[in-house]
């Protein structure tokens, strides 16, 4: 009898315990799903993957926007660029979208085509562009095919009778994707070499004659040697509106043949209004993605930010998450047979 009080006795305390237990680690999770972002952020580490290679203007936002951005997110995280280049920053959404920490302390920054690839049919997707979390772009800029001055091609013109080597980083970027596009919806004759890591190894290699042309954002364009030493032509622009900029120098969309090809142009252009995209992994918590996002939004506001872009020569003309989201989702409503044509001619 005493031995079986004994058991019995010990075994309520067990259950007891189990219950006390388990009543604070309900309280303990309570507290952590409620946690405010600001004492989340505190102390903590927000690792920005850059989809491009170091050395060029995508590396310049990233790391001037990771010095900036901390000031902005209560907490002050530490915000560390983490180059992962490959395919235009398409390694680095497959990664945000499949095996990234969701929490907010994993963003991305990617190339502006890179949400239209599941579209398009681009392949290595393993995302999907409307689930994926937008925080913003720093900067909008106008796409431009350019040669080197002693090129066989001289001119938009010259397209039609003679071949351009360009250099490209893979699927989705713009330094693959525009001479692929161009090629088979307007017959030029670009010859693509993908494989570079990044536009400045692309811009590298036209200096060492391994290529004789990039298609890519004119402010990149801009800022490389052969550009600043005068020793490239700009061919064309391809862009919704002409760049007040770049002058004298033709838009692709004056050298359509039909309106089928004018509104297939039109709807591949509309990448370009994303601009420099800044992005997070699904299912990030939703008052983590408005904290993240409303941060961006004041960094580009920033005086000090606005003075370092001026003293890098960057132009900052941002858009925000939502508009990147919203644009996403207009895109993605495009009816299919305009869909379905694009996806043919970039294959």
């Amino acid at each position: 009898m005493f031995r079986f009080d004994t058991i019995r006795f010990a075994l309520a305390h067990v259950v007891f315990a189990c219950a006390a237990i388990g009543t604070s680690l309900l309280l303990m999770s309570s507290a952590s799903l409620a946690q405010a972002p600001a004492d989340f952020y505190r102390g903590k580490q927000i690792a920005l993957l850059v989809g491009f290679g170091p050395g060029g203007e995508d590396d310049l936002w990233a790391r001037m926007i990771s010095r900036h951005l901390p000031t902005h997110i209560p907490g002050n995280p530490n915000v560390v660029p983490q180059h992962t280049p490959g395919s235009g920053g398409l390694l680095v959404v497959n990664r945000l979208y499949n095996t990234a920490v969701r929490d907010g302390t994993v963003i991305g920054m990617i190339n502006r085509g890179i949400p239209f690839e599941p579209l398009l049919g681009g392949q290595g997707t393993q995302f999907d562009a409307l689930k994926i979390n937008y925080i913003g772009s720093p900067g909008r800029d106008t796409t431009v095919c350019a040669a080197r001055k002693d090129a066989a091609v001289q001119s938009l013109q010259d397209l039609y009778t003679r071949e351009l080597t360009v250099g490209g980083t893979g699927s989705g970027a713009d330094t693959a994707i525009y001479p692929e596009f161009l090629s088979v919806l307007l017959g030029m004759k670009f010859k693509l070499v993908n494989g570079y890591q990044g536009s400045h190894e692309i811009q590298l290699a036209m200096e060492r004659g391994e290529v004789s042309g990039i298609c890519l954002a004119y402010d990149s364009v801009s800022r490389g040697t052969l550009a600043r030493t005068g020793r490239i032509n700009v061919l064309l622009q391809a862009a919704l509106e002409p760049d007040p900029r770049i002058k004298d120098v033709p838009m692709v969309l004056d050298a359509v043949r039909s309106a089928d090809d004018r509104k297939a142009l039109e709807l591949f252009f509309a990448r370009a209004a994303m601009g420099r995209p800044f992005v997070a992994p699904p299912d990030m918590p939703a008052d983590r993605l408005k904290m993240v996002r409303d941060a961006f939004r004041d960094t580009m506001r920033d005086p000090e930010f606005i003075e370092d872009a001026k003293r890098n020569m960057l132009d900052v003309a941002p858009a925000d998450g939502e508009h990147l989201a919203a644009l996403i989702q207009k895109v993605y409503a495009t009816p299919k047979p305009i869909v379905d044509k694009i996806g043919e001619l970039i294959k």
